[in-house]
C-alpha cells in the first residue's frame, strides 16, 4: 500500500508518496509530473534533478522544464511537443495506486495521465503512461517517457547483439544521431555491449543518442544509487526516430533518461499506453565500463 502526506519539492506544492523503497513527491500546481525520487535509505537525496528557471519560448508561451520526470508526444515537434503543462493537476489514490490526471491539450486533442503502482516485490513501481485522444478523429504518435536526472552521473543503454537470421548476415542494431551529436564528444563512450552518456556540468553544448536497446531497459547512476527503468519492447512495431526505444540527451544543466513507446493510431477516446518498471538500488561508486557494469547485473536485471 502506498502511503501519502502533504509536503514541498523545490517550492512546488507536492504529494509526498512512500511504495516499498521508494519516496516520490508528485506536485499538484504544474504536471502531469514527478519531480521527486529517493530510496528510503537516502531520502534526502533526489535522483530527479530540479530547474525550474530553464524555459523556451513557444507559440503557446514560454514553457518551462522544471525537470523531474514528465510524459511527452513523440515524435518531437514545436509546438506540439512543448504543450504548457503550468497548470493545477489532480492528484488522487485509487487502492493501492496513485493517479496523476494532466489537463486537456485542445490544441493537441489529448490528456496525459500518469499512475503509479507499486509490485509485489516492495522495491519497485509500475509507472502507466496514458495519452487519451479528446479529439473527433484518429491521431498517430507515441508515448515519450523523460525523466531530467541529477548533475554529475551517467546514463546507459545496452545495445547486446541479437541475431536476427541464422548467419548473421544483417543488420541488428541501430544507433540514432541528431544534427548537434558529435561522436567524438567525451561524454560519450561507446562498447561492445552499453552505450553511456555522463552529464558533465563543464560542458555546455547538446548531445543527444538513440538506440534500440536490447535488453530493452536503461539506468541512471548517481551519488551511489542506480536508477533502472525497463520496458517491453513490441517486435515488429514501427518506434519514432528510426526504431529508438531509449533516449538520451544532455547538456551542462542536466541529463534525460528517455524511454518511448511504439507509434499508434488512436481513435476518439482511446489510449495509447506505455508502461515503465522503476527501481532504484544502492550500488556505491560505479563506473561507465562493461566491467563496472557486470558487478550489478544482478540488480540490472
Amino acid at each position: 500500500m502506498a502511503s501519502i502526506r502533504e509536503g514541498t519539492v523545490e517550492g512546488f506544492k507536492a504529494k509526498i508518496v512512500r511504495m516499498g523503497d521508494l519516496i516520490i513527491g508528485i506536485p499538484v500546481e504544474i504536471g502531469p509530473r514527478i519531480l521527486y525520487l529517493a530510496h528510503k535509505d537516502d531520502s534526502d537525496i533526489n535522483l530527479f534533478g530540479v530547474i525550474p528557471e530553464f524555459a523556451i519560448d513557444t507559440p503557446e508561451g514560454k514553457w518551462k522544464i522544471y525537470g523531474g520526470h514528465r510524459l511527452w508526444v513523440s515524435p518531437e515537434a514545436m509546438p506540439r511537443s512543448y504543450s504548457l503543462d503550468d497548470k493545477p493537476v489532480d492528484v488522487r489514490i485509487r487502492g493501492g495506486e496513485v493517479i496523476i490526471e494532466g489537463n486537456p491539450e485542445p490544441e493537441n486533442f489529448i490528456r496525459k495521465r500518469i499512475t503509479i503502482r507499486p509490485r509485489s516485490d516492495g522495491n519497485s513501481v509500475e509507472v502507466i503512461h496514458e495519452i487519451e485522444n479528446i479529439g473527433r478523429w484518429p491521431i498517430e504518435f507515441a508515448c515519450w517517457a523523460i525523466s531530467l536526472m541529477k548533475k554529475d552521473g551517467f546514463a546507459i543503454a545496452p545495445i547486446k547483439p541479437k541475431r536476427v537470421d541464422e548467419r548473421g548476415l544483417l543488420p541488428d542494431r541501430v544507433i540514432t544521431l541528431w544534427p548537434y551529436t558529435d561522436l567524438k564528444d567525451e561524454r560519450l563512450i561507446l562498447s561492445t555491449n552499453y552505450v553511456f552518456m555522463r552529464q558533465d556540468p563543464k560542458i555546455r553544448d547538446p548531445i543527444k543518442i538513440g538506440v534500440k536497446a536490447n535488453p530493452p531497459w536503461a539506468a541512471y547512476w548517481t551519488s551511489g544509487y542506480l536508477f533502472v527503468k525497463k520496458i517491453k519492447y513490441e517486435e515488429g512495431a514501427t518506434y519514432p526516430d528510426f526504431q529508438s526505444s531509449i533516449e538520451i540527451y544532455t547538456n551542462n544543466l542536466f541529463l534525460e533518461l528517455e524511454t518511448l513507446g511504439p507509434l499508434r493510431k488512436i481513435d476518439p477516446g482511446e489510449v495509447n499506453r506505455h508502461t515503465e518498471i522503476w527501481k532504484v538500488s544502492k550500488v556505491g561508486e560505479l563506473e561507465p565500463s562493461e566491467e563496472a557494469i557486470g558487478r550489478v547485473k544482478d540488480v540490472i536485471e
